[in-house]
């Protein structure tokens, strides 16, 4: 079973919700809009969308939302608070990379698509090629693409720490434990989490596997795909990319 089919629910879900916050997740949406060119009615998927933080406010500025994520816990939620607002979209509950294409629609039918929330690095070479892949064949020729992560080379290995203490919120605590393997280029995450209230400490634990692409490879696999590179940002408010940067923000656009 992949990790990531288990991982977000529970305590880890809630470290995650409480770590995101409101003014990140604006800069996001601006982002979001400045780059992808879409409008009212245009369909955008959000692949791993979690429970709506982008899928929610851009519906409600009248586009075409589709949600596609593996955690019933997120769907679940996104469905009840799309509800509560009265706010019409589409939330899947499956794993992007085997789910039916056909319960998206037709292919070539979104205009935009994005993937953030450092999501975009689950996956060894072969997988990867093919989720770009699948993300190509749903945007609409010249339909725009935004991935964001973390875990770039370039980003990930100049400040590698094998121990770190992450704090969320006012009751939750992260010891995150990395171990890089260089020769699959890829880093196994252990994740503790520590939630203390009164006087007692809630505890869960689950491990992550991310793959570290040079942007260089990121790049060669999406124009494999027909998705041409337009920019490459270093920080959310569109700063160009530079080594040392905490992530990246790739725009690129549907050959065609």
């Amino acid at each position: 079973m992949l990790w990531y089919t288990d991982f977000f629910h529970g305590l880890p879900q809630e470290a995650w919700r409480a770590a995101q916050s409101a003014e990140q997740t604006q800069h996001e949406l601006e982002l979001l809009v400045e780059t992808l060119e879409f409008g009212p009615g245009d369909r955008v998927l959000d692949v791993f969308c979690g429970y709506g933080r982008h899928a929610i406010p851009l519906a409600r500025m009248g586009t075409d939302v589709t949600g596609v994520d593996i955690s019933a816990e997120s769907i679940a939620e996104l469905r009840q608070e799309a509800k509560q607002k009265k706010v019409p979209l589409v939330a899947l509950e499956g794993d992007f990379t085997s789910f039916d294409p056909t319960a998206l629609g037709e292919p070539g039918s979104f205009r935009a698509a994005y993937c953030l929330g450092n999501s975009f690095c689950f996956f060894p070479r072969p997988q990867m090629q093919a989720f770009l892949q699948r993300v190509a064949d749903y945007l609409e020729p010249g339909g725009r693409w935004l991935a964001h992560s973390n875990m770039v080379a370039e980003s990930f290995l100049p400040d590698f720490q094998e121990f770190a203490w992450l704090p969320v919120g006012d009751t939750l605590r992260v010891l995150a434990e990395h171990q890089y393997d260089p020769l699959n280029s890829m880093v196994e995450q252990r994740l503790t989490y520590y939630r203390h209230v009164d006087k007692t400490v809630e505890t869960a634990q689950r491990t992550a596997h991310y793959y570290i692409y040079t942007i260089a490879e990121l790049l060669s696999m999406m124009a494999l795909a027909g998705l041409q590179t337009l920019a490459c940002y270093g920080t959310v408010e569109g700063d160009e990319y530079k080594v040392g940067d905490e992530g990246i923000w790739i725009i690129a656009q549907k050959e065609g």
